[in-house]
């Protein structure tokens, strides 16, 4: 090995060595993400029924056509969207008053901070499994408690408008911590000289919420609803725990497993998995062009 070629490698251009620390990273993004996403996109365009043992043919667009024709996909949307709808602004709420709490300025904060941590450790089919307990139309708390303030037991599983009601519930109850953890690291950023100075100007506390809190806390808070609005579009775990009317309550995800695993129609559950993909995308585009925005 020559001198020139030894330096070269001892002491790489920048680009080179730019290239050489990022492509263990790139290698590991194209063989978890690009590839399984090019084997989706591959599989939504072609017919693939392992049940019935047929080769496997190109079809196209049919496939989405075909989604776009299905009743039952259009349910599992709407299904899914109404859960988007309730729980992700509800997660933020309760998620906000929880990281404010957790940061008051009192010695017994450590144990709040780390009871927020149980829901989100809690895992999604568990709190599923909880809820259903809670809301069993038998032995409920849900229903001894409307019972002690005389509103009557309610069939929560019987009707799919309080089945998705109550898988709203857990949703939030198991997601809110998650939000809070956030909100409250992007409290922790707020200079606490800004409090001061508005309290030296006689501003209320309602006003330094106002006019401190929550525009400081919009970056974080972005992050969050980014995150939280994915994984809501993704909902399976607690809705399939929860025992509902079959096909009424189930959700986009759902609708991929019953076709992908239980039909094995993995033609079909891609095509249907695109439109999820597709779906969080563009969820995620409106987020981002806020965030180019400034907010605005």
């Amino acid at each position: 090995m020559s001198r020139r070629l030894r330096d070269r490698i001892l002491d790489p251009p920048e680009h080179v060595l730019a290239w050489a620390l990022l492509a263990p990273a790139l290698l590991l993004v194209l063989a978890v993400v690009a590839w399984p996403v090019a084997r989706l996109f591959a599989n939504s365009v072609m017919d693939v029924r392992l049940s019935q043992g047929l080769p496997v043919r190109f079809v196209g667009l049919d496939n989405y056509a075909a989604v776009l024709a299905d009743p039952l996909f259009w349910r599992s949307v709407r299904n899914t969207m109404v859960i988007v709808i309730a729980t992700v602004p509800g997660a933020l709420v309760v998620g906000l008053a929880l990281a404010l709490l957790a940061n008051l300025p009192f010695r017994t904060r450590g144990p709040i901070r780390l009871a927020l941590l149980l829901p989100w450790a809690t895992p999604l089919a568990f709190t599923g499994l909880i809820f259903a307990w809670f809301f069993h139309s038998e032995y409920g708390l849900v229903n001894d408690l409307l019972a002690r303030v005389g509103a009557g037991p309610r069939i929560w599983f019987n009707s799919p408008g309080l089945t998705l009601a109550a898988i709203c519930m857990a949703t939030i109850w198991k997601t809110s911590s998650f939000m809070a953890l956030i909100l409250l690291a992007g409290l922790q950023t707020i200079p606490a000289s800004l409090y001061e100075a508005a309290e030296v100007d006689g501003a209320s506390r309602w006003t330094q919420f106002r006019e401190i809190t929550l525009p400081m806390l919009v970056p974080s808070m972005l992050v969050a609803l980014i995150f939280r609005t994915l994984t809501a579009i993704q909902s399976f775990d607690i809705p399939v725990s929860m025992p509902g009317p079959g096909e009424e309550t189930a959700t986009l995800a759902m609708y991929i497993q019953q076709q992908a695993v239980d039909y094995l129609d993995l033609g079909y559950g891609s095509a249907l998995a695109v439109f999820m993909f597709a779906l969080s995308m563009a969820i995620t585009s409106v987020y981002l062009r806020y965030v180019r925005g400034g907010g605005r």
